[in-house]
């Protein structure tokens, strides 16, 4: 299903038919992969690559340039509960969004879980698997659970880079 979706030029969804994409944005030639979600709200940049089977809730803003991997998940809500201490299922007044943002150029392995509240740096890259619980700084490399500092990308921290290109 693809419902009140703003679409840049040239974006390639893979099999509509088995996507749910509804009041979010995707900007132009991003790839949108077979079986993801992404919810009002969302925002995905341009020259994107989405790989199957990941969920994009609503207050994450992905810039340009990034690249999900298989079956990455993000999460909105730091206390997620179905009902409250009386019982009472829980309505959307009770809970609190916290935003999450991917930089321009940054990559996310195949199901990586992303905390709300976090901001993964610009060329930043999530390793396979990892639970990232906290902001990822430019040019880091992070995995594990929870996800820790193992390395620097190929792009120095104090390198600047061409706007005008993704590497």
């Amino acid at each position: 299903m693809v419902t009140d979706v703003v679409m840049g030029q040239d974006v390639v969804v893979h099999h509509p038919e088995l996507v749910n994409l509804y009041g979010c944005s995707i900007g132009a030639e991003s790839r949108i992969g077979t079986f993801v979600e992404i919810q009002r709200g969302a925002s995905v940049g341009a020259r994107c690559k989405i790989s199957s089977h990941c969920f994009i809730c609503e207050g994450v803003t992905i810039e340009d340039g990034v690249f999900l991997g298989h079956g990455v998940m993000f999460t909105n809500d730091r206390y997620p509960r179905a009902v409250d201490k009386d019982g009472d299922l829980k309505t959307p007044a009770d809970w609190t969004l916290e935003p999450t943002r991917v930089c321009k150029g940054a990559s996310i392995g195949s199901h990586a879980t992303i905390l709300p509240g976090v901001t993964i740096g610009r060329f930043a890259l999530v390793g396979a698997g990892a639970v990232v619980t906290r902001n990822v700084a430019n040019n880091t490399v992070v995995a594990g659970v929870p996800a820790r500092v193992i390395g620097t990308t190929a792009v120095a921290p104090d390198q600047t880079i061409n706007e005008g290109s993704l590497l």
